[in-house]
């Protein structure tokens, strides 16, 4: 899978410019003067090369089908976008209007585990669990808490906010991403498939695993 991702000043994520300058001001340790300068040199980078590195990398992957994805989406005009470059798989929408949007061109909509276990967005955009309420979330990732999976799953399970199932939610981070990515082998226990499993349990509000086996064969 490729993500097209654009993390430049006014863009997606940081639609909100002041939002692009509290967090790379905070993270590099820059005086006003020297964001002024990092600012403008990004959106100068981003002028030049955004649009073209975005048509050529979703060219790439129609050509040799890679699941494409797109990344922020904030506005329908996004999510029209990148349906238009291919983007079958909608990451981390910012807000429920791009969620809806994405989910009507039929891409799969996927969200960020830890965004469950949190309870919200870390970045103040649109809460997962939101999306789960009104049956837009197909697709769980790790992000960058790769823990967070199974632990997220339970608690869509557990949330009285949504109608998922536990099975329904096991889904969202074993089948349906799976199927997003085309790969039919796996993702399901079913005859044929290559017998990836995992044994947990719950012990109060926490899952634990067991045992995990990778094509049959036990790892853990």
């Amino acid at each position: 899978m490729v993500s097209l991702m654009d993390h430049s000043p006014g863009q997606r994520q940081y639609a909100d410019r002041s939002k692009y300058r509290d967090y790379y001001q905070g993270k590099y340790h820059l005086t006003n003067e020297e964001m002024d300068r990092f600012e403008e040199e990004q959106m100068a980078l981003a002028a030049t090369w955004s649009q073209p590195n975005r048509e050529t990398i979703a060219a790439i992957c129609r050509e040799r089908k890679i699941a494409l994805a797109s990344h922020d989406d904030a506005t329908r005009e996004h999510v029209v976008e990148s349906h238009q470059l291919g983007s079958t798989i909608a990451e981390f929408p910012t807000t429920l209007a791009a969620a809806e949007a994405s989910r009507q061109h039929g891409m799969n909509v996927l969200m960020g585990a830890p965004n469950i276990v949190r309870g919200g967005s870390h970045s103040g955009n649109v809460a997962a669990h939101r999306l789960a309420a009104d049956n837009l979330l197909d697709i769980l990732s790790s992000d960058y808490y790769p823990a967070s999976l199974l632990d997220a799953a339970f608690r869509i399970a557990d949330d009285d906010g949504n109608r998922f199932t536990l099975p329904q939610a096991i889904r969202l981070v074993s089948k349906n991403p799976a199927q997003a990515l085309g790969l039919g082998d796996r993702g399901a226990i079913a005859e044929g498939k290559r017998a990836d499993l995992v044994l947990a349990h719950r012990r109060g509000e926490h899952v634990h695993i067991d045992h995990v086996w990778r094509q049959g064969k036990r790892v853990f």
